[in-house]
């Protein structure tokens, strides 16, 4: 599943076009220290195993809850570190219910995780902000290497953006690190498609 993860991620992240994207991944190294760049769990040199961060914005939509999984499958590898994080809008964060709702959501959300995937290190934030803000800071300050995000399913009569989808192009475009924005396709066809900064709707079957 290792070789899997990673070759997913390089094949996300254009590959040879990594230096375009944060400074988590364009740091500039040697040829030979290529695979031992933060944000791939790829061994290195002396047969050691890197850890990565891979943290997920989640909330009670559906679409969340499916990046989470996919992120919990596709990119977490063992012993890495899978964080929960959950946003309070300023306004709500001043209601008990609310504040107590929602850090029963993450973590219940860690605990299902941690049940599917016992070796990956699971972490759950509840944290009071603006949205963007919010997550592009936790993503410098926590040095996560990989983004995750739900996306949401466009609607056909909408002109212009909603604002979910622009936040996640946000992300896409300003997090420092690899983002991806993840949809799950309806029954019928299967799979999901993901979306990075390079490449849009790509579909993965799996």
């Amino acid at each position: 599943m290792n070789a899997d993860s990673d070759f997913l991620l390089r094949q996300l992240s254009n590959g040879k076009d990594l230096c375009n994207s944060s400074n988590r991944w364009c740091k500039k190294v040697p040829e030979r220290s290529l695979h031992q760049m933060e944000g791939l769990n790829l061994s290195s040199d002396n047969g050691l195993s890197l850890k990565k961060r891979v943290m997920v914005v989640v909330d009670h939509s559906t679409r969340a809850k499916h990046a989470m999984m996919w992120a919990l499958t596709h990119v977490a590898n063992k012993g890495d570190l899978l964080t929960l994080l959950h946003i309070i809008p300023p306004h709500k964060g001043q209601s008990k219910h609310f504040s107590a709702s929602s850090s029963h959501l993450a973590h219940s959300l860690g605990s299902l995780c941690t049940a599917c995937k016992p070796e990956v290190e699971v972490e759950a934030l509840v944290i009071q902000g603006q949205r963007l803000p919010t997550v592009l800071s936790q993503v410098k300050k926590l040095e996560a290497s990989v983004l995750v995000l739900g996306q949401k399913t466009p609607t056909v009569n909408c002109l212009f953006w909603s604002s979910c989808e622009d936040f996640v192009e946000q992300c896409i475009n300003n997090a420092e690190c690899l983002t991806l924005a993840v949809r799950k396709q309806s029954s019928g066809v299967g799979g999901y498609l993901i979306s990075t900064r390079w490449r849009k709707n790509f579909w993965l079957l799996a």
